[in-house]
């Protein structure tokens, strides 16, 4: 009984690095975010390139206390950055900006004028653009947490938002969180 237990303590000391680096929190700007090259259609060519299934926008300010938990409880997760790594080319954008970029369009503007462009009155806003530099989705505030995020990203990778409901309309996120929180099937 004795050597059982004190082998399950050894497997464990092996096995608590692995775990505890797993679960450990890294820095969002290295991990989950691109380097911007500061031209999103440049930005679609490499998503593209990549493979990825979109760009994912973070309109953030400095001062945005959401933008700051978001990053400090959600977009520092492992789980998180793996899973959107893989699937969109995810880049920010200071709402307050005025660094030079150039839009999905190819048209140079500022950062800011960007937001105001599409429409950003509050942050964070998470947009979700596809392939051609079409937004597809947005989301106002910070999701209630790693959960709803990841359900954002599948949302959007599944294409869910072109499905439509036994009335015709299409799928919207609150209905789409309803049913993975009821554990309803969605068929393609």
């Amino acid at each position: 009984m004795m050597a059982r237990k004190l082998l399950a303590f050894a497997i464990l000391l092996w096995a608590l690095p692995a775990l505890l680096l797993a679960a450990t929190p890294r820095d969002p700007y290295q991990f989950f975010f691109e380097q911007s090259l500061g031209d999103l259609s440049e930005e679609l060519d490499i998503a593209r390139e990549q493979g990825k299934r979109g760009v994912f926008l973070f309109f953030e300010m400095d001062e945005c206390p959401f933008c700051h938990r978001m990053k400090l409880t959600v977009l520092n997760q492992p789980e998180v950055q793996a899973f959107f790594k893989q699937n969109f080319h995810s880049l920010t954008v200071d709402i307050e900006g005025d660094i030079d970029i150039v839009d999905f369009d190819g048209i140079e503007t500022t950062q800011k004028e960007f937001a105001y462009k599409n429409r950003v009155r509050a942050t964070p806003l998470l947009a979700f653009y596809d392939l051609e530099g079409k937004r597809i989705f947005k989301y106002v505030g910070a999701p209630s947490g790693i959960q709803e995020f990841m359900w954002m990203g599948e949302y959007i990778l599944n294409r869910v938002y072109l499905q439509k409901d036994d009335s015709g309309r299409n799928i919207k996120f609150a209905r789409y969180k309803r049913m993975k929180k009821n554990k309803t099937c969605l068929t393609a």
